[in-house]
């Protein structure tokens, strides 16, 4: 099977009081690239994200968006700082003697200092978090990876009709250019019959000529090699996986092949179906930027 590079997968799991959201989306890209927004508190897991997401994704721009909730009532507690608050009261009673003042501070106006209650998060238990995670990760991967094999499977099906097509203008060519040698012959003939009368005509002489243009226009070579690339590309898209990259490469050489027959046509109907081939390949090369 082959996948395509855009898909989306979606996950939310709520257990031990907690909830993660996992979203996924991807588009077209050269390498792996993937940017993770994610809660603060769940950046000590980046590199266990990265690395289970390997699993999943070899290719394609991928944004993962990561959602975290805890639901725990005692997950915050106030601690009582004791000693930021005498430090307030060995300040407060040395302004006092200072100024000749009474110290009239209240216990209610010395817990609105600053520091002298503060809260605080309780330590989370990384294994659990991790554990509800992972299955978050792996659930939105899964769904995102069957979006990918089922548009993998619509350009397959796309991809094969466009190399018949190809298959079928690259036989017309392999058809046509022995025919148009043959009538290259028989114009040759005819004019030079034409210009000599009843002169007799050198066989030999007419022989190189024929043989020289059928040297110019011969693309025989070209036609076996694009016939190779046609049938690696079709059993390529049979064997799936990560082919990407090697459909690519073999989309330029087939459109290489075709340049050379293009530049070697001497046939209008022959130019025609190379422009078409050409314009196919294209196509081809198109659709293959989005396989993984």
């Amino acid at each position: 099977m082959i996948k395509s590079m855009t898909g989306f997968g979606r996950c939310e799991i709520e257990e031990s009081n907690r909830k993660v959201t996992v979203e996924m989306k991807s588009v077209n890209h050269r390498y792996l690239d993937t940017n993770i927004k994610m809660p603060k508190k769940l950046n000590f897991f980046e590199t266990s994200i990265r690395n289970l997401l390997k699993n999943y994704i070899q290719r394609g721009k991928v944004d993962i968006f990561i959602s975290y909730e805890d639901f725990s009532e005692n997950n915050i507690c106030i601690k009582y700082n004791k000693e930021v608050a005498r430090e307030y009261m060995n300040y407060l009673n040395q302004m006092a003697q200072d100024f000749s003042l009474e110290n009239d501070i209240r216990i209610s106006a010395l817990s609105r200092y600053p520091e002298v209650f503060s809260m605080e998060e309780q330590t989370q238990d990384e294994e659990e978090i991790w554990k509800t995670l992972e299955k978050s990760i792996r659930g939105a991967a899964e769904g995102f990876v069957e979006t990918r094999i089922t548009e993998g499977e619509h350009l397959k099906e796309d991809l094969v009709g466009k190399l018949n097509t190809m298959l079928e203008h690259v036989d017309f060519i392999s058809d046509k250019a022995p025919v148009i040698i043959a009538e290259y012959k028989n114009k040759l003939e005819e004019k030079v019959k034409e210009l000599l009368g009843d002169t007799k005509v050198d066989e030999n002489r007419l022989l190189t000529e024929v043989t020289i243009f059928a040297d110019k226009v011969c693309v025989d070579e070209e036609i076996v090699r694009l016939k190779s690339h046609i049938e690696t590309t079709r059993n390529t898209l049979i064997e799936g996986g990560s082919i990407g990259r090697k459909l690519d490469f073999i989309a330029q050489e087939m459109n290489r092949e075709a340049n050379t027959i293009l530049s070697k046509a001497s046939d209008l109907e022959i130019s025609n179906r190379a422009i078409e081939l050409k314009t196919e390949i294209e196509k081809v090369r198109e659709q293959i930027q989005n396989i993984e």
